[in-house]
């Protein structure tokens, strides 16, 4: 995955600090919800293989395995979780209002799952970025 970004400052160890333009789902150009309004850019740190200055217009790249495993735990999981609580408590012959229940425990338990997975990456760099041209 890359994406476009600028460089803003050179750090020790051949990094280098990119601020990179965040883009919405809806391409930017919705104007009845202004959630992107507050925070127009991301800084985030990237390898410098080029040896890219400051003010310099880079494009820097990412794995898309990362990428996509962070989606499907956030997106997928819950979904999968929530069916598979209730498909289970029907198997185990549970009245359906108690199917329910346990379908939405079982939801419950996937933002669990999401937040200690947030809190165990806390101090890790989620993402490594490289500046690639």
């Amino acid at each position: 995955m890359t994406q476009d970004a600028v460089v803003t400052k050179l750090l020790p160890d051949g990094m280098a600090e990119v601020a990179v333009a965040r883009t919405t789902a809806c391409g930017g150009s919705c104007g009845s919800c202004e959630s992107c309004i507050f925070q127009g850019e991301i800084k985030t740190l990237a390898r410098n293989l080029i040896d890219a200055v400051p003010g310099q217009r880079v494009v820097i790249a990412s794995r898309s395995a990362t990428v996509f495993g962070a989606a499907a735990l956030v997106y997928i999981m819950p979904i999968v979780l929530f069916i598979l609580g209730y498909a289970l408590a029907s198997l185990a012959g549970a009245s359906e209002g108690v199917c329910v229940i346990v379908s939405f425990l079982a939801l419950l338990l996937s933002a669990v799952i999401l937040v200690w997975s947030q809190r165990k990456k806390k101090n890790q760099q989620a993402f490594t970025f490289d500046i690639i041209r």
